[in-house]
């Protein structure tokens, strides 16, 4: 397992990311399926904790073989549902409130450039888990998907270790996990869910996130350190329209800038706020968990971990592979464990790292678990403040998918491998004549149903509008190349550009080799084996060839409106 070395001008000691990509921002999916389960009760607890600023103030950390070392830390994990950079209030974003992330962010680290493998759900717990990309992973390329029992997740070894290991909302998933012999895997630790309270807004979840927390820490042993997962299933859809604006008290002229791949409406608008009010509500729960932390005086040996698992659930933006779909908010914090907190660090993170960062920061050798090979990094050098040179021209991380939602002829996905390098995001589609968000005519499933959505739909016919429609589903080619620093939204692709073409070549070059290093069956010429997983939700398998029959059949998470009322040709026309 490579160890990951940090160049000291690479995070420097200030509060906030500078104002360089500030960006703004269906109906249900699969987990609107568990929250409908949840039997609200309990009267309203929410948003009355007060924001707590103090600094850490926390000495050098000994090594790993020094006597004073530091025990084994606490570990909360925190991860909101379908969240992009840099909606965050830590990174200058004025329309989302995190006080929460913010504090984990100035008394720690505040991470400009962390990464998702694979912007959908599943797949990128999937990489969390295991410290492997999907590619690696068998069927756990794909979402809803059975998850192969020879793969070990981290949960499973701190368990086995000595870790108390315990969850709230949402863990792994959508889809089935079970061990050789057919019993329930609890991927990500006991579950408590049984709290509840009346949320804000009606889609909201009613679990009592904060309050599951303090019942699992009423729990603990003093001799056994724990790790606890705390799955939000905010700002995942359905959101209730216009709930931040009548609730969140936030107004349409909040927001500084719309993608440039969506028209400036008020509609759009109206979506994005009630997205941030969901972030807010993930972030009021967290604040609960660190006051919680402070009273039990646990604080200072927790190493707390905040980010999302793919960007937001808008068109163009999650279960793509684009900047905004896989690069993604992260903060850590632990007053133990971290040298000069208040930094903000611009090295390339993959979420392939955590597994081996909260291993090793149990104490515990990789080769030793029962895990299979990883190729991410322990962080723990960079908390440490490690500064043992890597030039960052050398840097980074690969991305990738294949199956997300169905909607294609035989469940068919649309596979794309890519690379993070320097200022550059380099793609290949390797199916660029399947559509990429789902076939048109059973309502681009692989996109939520959302306001935003419909606006896109409706505008495909018209000149003015035409051009958000072919950004978020339209037919694409089969390279891509992004210069994401000038270009965030990935709307100007310079792979056929002259001036670029060796830049496409070495990335291209440096992508086909390190897929090889990892044995991708997509390279070898063998990836046709993602598309014979069957999609685990059986409800929906095979549904292109059902509906396309006359079946009456209810996606669940896109609008009646989605559907298309006719095939269409690759310029979109009927």
């Amino acid at each position: 397992m490579r160890r990951w070395r940090l160049v000291g001008s690479g995070c420097c000691p200030q509060p906030c990311l500078k104002a360089g990509l500030v960006v703004g921002p269906a109906a249900v999916n699969e987990e609107q399926i568990l929250r409908e389960s949840e039997t609200m009760s309990n009267s309203a607890r929410i948003f009355r904790m007060l924001f707590v600023g103090a600094a850490w103030l926390v000495a050098p950390v000994a090594s790993a073989d020094d006597s004073s070392a530091p025990k084994r830390p606490n570990i909360l994990f925190a991860i909101a549902d379908d969240a992009s950079f840099p909606h965050m209030s830590a990174y200058g974003c004025k329309w989302v409130q995190t006080p929460a992330f913010d504090r984990v962010a100035r008394q720690g680290i505040l991470f400009t450039r962390a990464y998702t493998p694979n912007a959908k759900c599943a797949p990128s717990r999937s990489s969390i888990l295991t410290g492997r990309n999907s590619w690696q992973l068998e069927a756990a390329a794909n979402h809803w998907c059975d998850f192969p029992a020879k793969y070990t997740v981290y949960p499973e070894v701190l368990s086995q270790h000595g870790y108390r290991v315990g969850m709230t909302g949402k863990g792994w998933g959508p889809g089935f996990a079970v061990d050789a012999n057919g019993r329930r895997r609890q991927m990500t630790g006991q579950p408590f869910q049984q709290l509840k309270m009346k949320p804000p807004a009606t889609a909201m979840s009613g679990i009592d996130y904060a309050g599951n927390f303090t019942r699992f820490l009423d729990q603990e042993s003093t001799d056994e350190p724990w790790a606890f997962w705390y799955g939000g299933f905010e700002p995942h859809r359905a959101y209730e329209f216009g709930a931040g604006i009548k609730k969140g008290k936030k107004s349409i002229s909040d927001i500084d800038e719309v993608p440039g791949f969506w028209p400036d409406t008020e509609k759009v608008r109206t979506d994005m706020l009630d997205y941030a009010y969901e972030i807010e509500y993930f972030d009021l729960h967290l604040q609960r968990m660190l006051k919680e932390l402070e009273s039990r005086d646990m604080l200072s040996n927790t190493m707390i971990v905040v980010t999302a698992d793919n960007g937001m659930p808008f068109p163009r933006v999650k279960g793509q592979e684009y900047e905004m779909s896989n690069h993604l908010p992260l903060a850590i914090m632990w007053p133990d464990g971290i040298v000069k907190p208040g930094r903000t660090c611009d090295r390339l993170v993959s979420f392939i790292d955590f597994a081996p960062t909260f291993l090793d920061a149990a104490g515990l050798d990789w080769a030793e678990t029962e895990m299979a090979t990883s190729p991410g990094r322990s962080l723990l050098p960079l908390l440490r403040g490690e500064t043992e040179a890597i030039a960052p021209e050398s840097e980074y991380i690969l991305i990738g998918k294949e199956r997300h939602d169905i909607g294609r002829p035989h469940d068919w996905g649309y596979p794309i491998r890519g690379i993070v390098r320097g200022n550059f995001m380099y793609l290949r589609n390797f199916e660029p004549d399947r559509w990429p968000a789902g076939n048109p005519e059973t309502g681009y499933l692989n996109c939520d149903g959302s306001p935003t959505k419909t606006v896109l739909i409706s505008g495909r016919t018209t000149a003015s509008s035409r051009e958000f429609w072919q950004a978020a589903f339209g037919k694409r080619q089969s390279e891509e190349l992004f210069n994401v620093k000038e270009d965030p939204y990935c709307l100007n692709n310079l792979a056929e550009h002259p001036m670029y073409l060796q830049a496409k070549q070495q990335l291209s070059e440096k992508l086909a080799l390190e897929l090889t290093r990892q044995k991708d069956p997509r390279i070898s010429g063998e990836g046709d084996i993602f598309d014979t997983y069957p999609y685990a939700g059986k409800q929906h398998r095979g549904f292109y060839e059902r509906y396309m029959s006359g079946e009456n059949l209810n996606a669940g998470w896109v609008n009646a409106s989605d559907f298309e009322k006719t095939p269409l040709d690759d310029a979109g026309k009927e």
